[in-house]
């Protein structure tokens, strides 16, 4: 007897329920003050985002609805809007919508779809504030709906029902994010665009797309994951776009206090305190959060603290402008990589106690949303930033021992500022609504970056040492600019059936101004070759990109979808010079080019099912890589970072979750909830060479299978939840290698981790509390080219936290 998957039965149990009896919504728009009806209304069905219009005589009419409630908005040129739910239970149902004359100006709509009420997962509308979304794959993570250690930012659960992201677990702290999806480098988040509310939140969103800051998930909204055909509207990358949605204060009141207090394993003490409401035309909210703990394994204690604020200003129904004000600072020690021996004997032992890192950010952005119209609307967001990251430590072969000479510092500092700004149109075209959306982005950056000696002591000094402040290694500038023009338009051809094609111009350019030095050391130490070597390049380049994406939704509640991206990715300032003893960069390397391409079916039933399966493909030209290489004069081995060659990532990723006991008794049973959920990812990555060394070889940091799996249980104001989450064995270098005496290259284990939550609401008080990696596994999730390593790093054993919040 064959078994059959439990992902397989969701999905055959949701096409039935997708595919179930439909009926439908219509009637007639009239104008209430004539009597008249109004030709060519628009009618907003909210929890799906979907468009229609009606006809000349005012008739209009929406099919293939499954039964369940729905809010339909219409409105006119002219007119006002009219705003009313309706419930099929098992019949076509007739609603007929009265517009007033325009007194005021439409407002936003903002519904968040019904799928919401149950699961923790939906996906983006096909036009959500200025952006467009139709026929590309999203999701969005409600974080009021995880059960999870949002103290720590445990990423693992808190992306567990996100398809196909490869998660780093570099520190217990959560100071860091770092995820990969597809085959991509999970490294400080590089292959996606991050942002927060909209704006970008990285080092340098071109020349150093690595993200030091994550923003708490105890103070975020929801998180918003967009697949690699976001490379149209959010710029060069192959992953895609994240984006951290800030809370916002409550709108029925004007004072709202919430403390969060958590104490947990090694250690761990977190204080989250946020403040937010709304007065008049006024609405804000800000926090504060401190963190410290004394980390599972020695030498890996942490001290953070992070705040936000946030206001936003309505002089009109027609105008919103908002300004936003982010700052992180923390200090880390790090205990070093090991070697496969070592973690072997002895996962918790640190062999480095002289590591530091520190970081501190400052971003600001000024936004300004204005509705030009009933139809179109203008959003516009500038942005900056002020940071600096220093890394100090002993950074030799973690299998050669700390010899307490001086330690290498890098410092780098980060001065950029840029604007977004986007216009969103909706018109008739084909008897059927169209939406345009255009836009243009300019970004200046400037990178200050330095490597020298620090001092040979333990402590964290982040000064050069001995010459007087000046880096002995090297010292650059990294100037950077960007233009980029983009447009993309929703054509709907028929009710069902839409094509979005799009287009990307982008101009670049990178310059690299300064000086390093060459210094070669026999096996003894002993100095044999130095050079200081003045360098000033620049890398101008200009590009074009062009994407299709198609959606056919045989109800509201199927869709199809495929779309195919052109994607670019421009090697950034770590590849035009970096002094590390274990990476040396070829200075021949360029920039990547490649495409991406999806085709999925997805859908859900609120309150039943929700569901998204796709097929993805993703290449690469010029893909960039480590490859391992000797040294021709001191015959030491080091990883050289260069053009691979050609690559093919592929694969099939699954989401189905079900509320069993309502798929059981029916939508109206409310006593339990009881959600099951199915993850899984399968990849085929390859290097397409026939280079000896290359040839049949795996792609790096692209495990073939990732499968997250999970229960949830919810009682009136008692919440369970169990995770499951495994990820197959990868290489960490294009040759695939399987270990060697440093460990920054060879093989990452396969590994397997539970975590188990649960909370409880009484009034005004939560409590939340845990254990993670319930089962004590030992398992480690990267090597370390440099810090935290070098090296393997493993990963937290099992521990254990406790929250109590106070809501006022």
């Amino acid at each position: 007897m064959y078994r059959i998957p439990l992902t397989l039965v969701f999905i055959l149990c949701s096409l039935h329920l997708a595919l179930a009896q439909t009926f439908s919504i219509s009637g007639r728009v009239t104008n209430v003050s004539t009597k008249q009806p109004v030709p060519q209304a628009e009618i907003l069905l909210v929890n799906t985002g979907g468009l229609y219009q009606a006809d000349a005589k005012g008739n209009y009419q929406i099919n293939n609805l499954a039964p369940g409630t729905y809010t339909l908005t219409a409105y006119s040129v002219g007119l006002g809007s009219s705003t009313q739910p309706v419930t099929i239970s098992n019949s076509n149902v007739i609603l007929n919508l009265e517009l007033k004359p325009l007194e005021g100006q439409l407002k936003e709509v903002n519904v968040k779809g019904e799928v919401e009420k149950t699961f923790s997962v939906t996906r983006l509308n096909s036009v959500e504030g200025a952006a467009i979304y139709e026929a590309k794959k999203s999701e969005v993570v409600v974080l009021n709906d995880i059960t999870a250690n949002l103290a720590t930012n445990n990423s693992r659960q808190v992306f567990g029902r996100v398809a196909g992201l490869n998660i780093w677990e570099s520190d217990g702290a959560g100071l860091q994010l770092g995820i990969g999806g597809r085959g991509l480098s999970p490294n400080r988040t590089s292959n996606f665009n991050t942002r927060q509310n909209g704006y970008d939140i990285s080092a340098d969103a071109l020349g150093y797309p690595e993200s030091y800051y994550t923003p708490p998930t105890e103070a975020l909204d929801r998180i918003e994951v967009v697949r690699g055909a976001a490379s149209l509207q959010y710029g060069t990358q192959f992953g895609g776009m994240i984006n951290f949605v800030m809370k916002e204060g409550p709108e029925d009141k004007p004072f709202e206090l919430t403390s969060r207090q958590t104490a947990g394993s090694w250690g761990l003490f977190n204080s989250f305190n946020s403040i937010g409401g709304t007065k008049g035309k006024l609405h804000y909210y800000t926090f504060y959060q401190y963190k410290r703990g004394d980390g599972w394994r020695r030498n890996s204690g942490f001290d953070a603290h992070t705040a936000f604020a946030s206001v936003h200003y309505k002089p009109t129904d027609k105008l919103e402008i908002g300004a936003n004000y982010t700052y992180m600072n923390y200090l880390a020690q790090q205990p070093g990589g090991l070697t496969d021996a070592a973690f072997a004997a002895d996962p918790r032992q640190s062999v480095r106690d002289r590591n530091w890192f520190n970081v501190n950010w400052n971003l600001f952005a000024l936004t300004m949303d204005y509705r030009l119209g009933e139809r179109t609307k203008l959003n516009m967001r500038n942005f900056g930033l002020i940071a600096e990251r220093s890394a100090l430590g002993y950074l030799e072969k973690i299998n050669r021992p700390d010899p307490n000479v001086e330690r290498l510092l890098l410092q780098d500092q980060f001065r950029n500022f840029g604007n977004e700004t986007r216009l969103v149109h909706r018109y008739d075209f084909l008897n059927a609504f169209s939406t345009i959306l255009v836009g243009a982005r300019y970004y200046h950056g400037f990178t200050d970056q330095k490597q020298g000696m620090g001092s040979a002591a333990a402590d964290a000094n982040f000064r050069y040492y001995p010459d007087n402040g000046n880096p002995s290694i090297s010292d650059y500038d990294y100037p950077s600019r960007n233009l980029a023009l983009f447009a993309e338009n929703i054509f709907n051809i028929s009710p069902k059936l839409s094509i979005t094609p799009g287009i990307r111009y982008e101009w670049i350019r990178t310059i690299a101004d300064g000086r390093y030095d060459v210094v070669n050391k026999d096996l003894a130490g002993n100095i044999i070759y130095e050079e200081r070597v003045q360098e000033n390049r620049t890398n101008t380049r200009d590009l074009i990109l062009f994407g299709l994406g198609a959606s056919y939704k045989h109800t509201e509640n199927f869709e199809i979808y495929g779309n195919f991206s052109q994607n670019y990715r421009a090697i950034n300032f770590n590849d035009m010079r970096v002094v590390n003893a274990n990476i040396r960069i070829d200075q021949k390397l360029q920039d990547e080019k490649g495409y991406s391409a999806d085709l999925g079916l997805r859908g859900g039933i609120a309150e039943l099912v929700n569901f998204d399966i796709s097929l993805f493909h993703l290449a690469y030209d010029n893909r960039i890589g480590l490859q391992p290489a000797k040294d021709t004069v001191t015959y030491m081995n080091y990883l050289l970072r260069t053009n691979i060659g050609k690559s093919r990532n592929r694969g099939v990723e699954t989401y189905v979750e079900t509320d069993v006991l309502k798929l059981l008794y029916g939508k109206g049973y409310n006593r339990y909830s009881l959600s099951v959920f199915s993850n899984l990812t399968f990849v085929d990555a390859d290097y397409l060479i026939e280079e000896q060394v290359f040839k049949d070889k795996k792609v790096e940091l692209a495990p073939a299978l990732i499968a997250k799996a999970g229960i949830a249980f919810k009682r009136n104001n008692l919440k369970l939840s169990y995770q499951y989450a495994y990820t197959s064995e990868q290489f960490t270098d294009a040759t695939n290698s399987i270990s060697e005496p440093t460990a920054v290259f060879g093989k990452v284990p396969a590994y397997w981790v539970m975590d188990l939550s649960g909370s409880y609401t009484y009034k005004r008080f939560t409590l939340e509390t845990g254990l993670n990696n319930l089962t004590d596994e030992r398992y480690f999730t990267r090597r370390a080219t440099a810090y935290p390593g070098p090296g393997i790093i493993p990963s937290d054993a099992r521990n254990y936290y406790v929250t109590l919040q106070v809501k006022l």
